[in-house]
């Protein structure tokens, strides 16, 4: 616990996401100072609000991040310090399950080939066997925690059957079947999509790897809306152009922004989205939100909320 904050910064990093502006107003009826700021006013805030990490943040109270993974930060310098790590989880489960519904609408309904077609001045009707209908199609949600569980309830309302991977393999509120970690492959074997939802540890670095991607059927597609690290981008890229998976949507990847050069680029059945999956006109209210209640907490003497360091 902290006191509360006299002064809190909105770092300019944000820009990415939301205009910093915008957030410092939102704050700006907070008993405390908010301000916009960059690297060097750092040194003047107890707080900072970011979405990249400064070594100067060592030397504040509290960082707060606007994305639920924080594994740029420090985690072992943050707690050797004393400073506190708090992040937005819980905020974008919703914005994204309606992001991955985007996605497999477009790859049901060929909607990726019409905006492509539209392109080049092209009236060309898919195939009359090409689109599909979603409800009776099965998603297998790798990860079943709150982005999980958010995808799951999206994809649910469209009548897809939902299956989750978790690591004890223990039943969630929403998934039909959850099959434990060490029963992946069996787990995505069967499914239409298997989307995966995970954070990057050392446990899911590359999980999604030659043998999972061979594990999956022939005509299932791959998602991704967690950490570009976990899927083996070269074995995912081999798998794609053997024909071994029906096609990808992938909002990150191993190295952001996805280079010029990578074959993902060119596959008529992969969309890419620039890591930008919870991106919607809300998200600098909802981090405000976040804000005002641990500042509140700070206040009372209480613990803060989305604490991970």
């Amino acid at each position: 616990m902290i006191s509360e904050p006299d002064r809190i910064g909105v770092h300019e990093s944000v820009e990415s996401v939301f205009p910093p502006s915008e957030l410092a107003e939102y704050l700006s009826e907070l008993p405390v100072d908010v301000a916009v700021i960059g690297d060097d006013e750092i040194g003047s805030c107890d707080a900072v609000v970011t979405l990249e990490h400064r070594d100067a943040f060592l030397e504040c109270e509290w960082i707060h991040s606007i994305q639920a993974g924080v594994d740029r930060f420090p985690f072992d310098e943050f707690e050797e310090r004393g400073v506190i790590l708090t992040n937005s989880t819980g905020i974008h489960d919703r914005w994204v399950g309606e992001t991955v519904a985007g996605y497999l609408l477009a790859f049901a309904r060929r909607l990726h080939e019409h905006v492509a077609n539209q392109q080049e001045r092209r009236w060309e009707r898919p195939e009359w066997d090409a689109g599909f209908t979603l409800p009776g199609t099965t998603a297998c949600v790798v990860g079943t925690g709150t982005l999980g569980s958010g995808v799951a309830e999206v994809l649910g309302s469209l009548g897809v059957r939902i299956t989750g991977v978790r690591r004890s393999g223990e039943p969630v509120e929403g998934f039909e079947e959850v099959y434990a970690s060490e029963d992946l492959l069996e787990a995505v074997a069967d499914a239409d999509f298997v989307i995966v939802t995970l954070p990057v540890t050392e446990e899911t670095h590359h999980m999604f790897d030659a043998d999972v991607l061979a594990a999956m059927a022939d005509d299932a597609y791959l998602v991704n809306v967690g950490r570009g690290p976990v899927v083996d981008e070269p074995a995912l890229i081999e798998a794609l152009e053997d024909d071994a998976l029906a096609g990808a949507a992938l909002d990150v990847f191993e190295t952001e922004p996805l280079p010029e050069e990578s074959p993902l680029w060119e596959f008529d059945e992969v969309i890419v989205t620039p890591h930008c999956a919870a991106f919607t006109e809300d998200y600098y209210r909802a981090i405000g939100d976040l804000v005002r209640e641990n500042v509140d907490r700070a206040e009372r003497g209480e613990s803060f909320h989305n604490r991970v360091a």
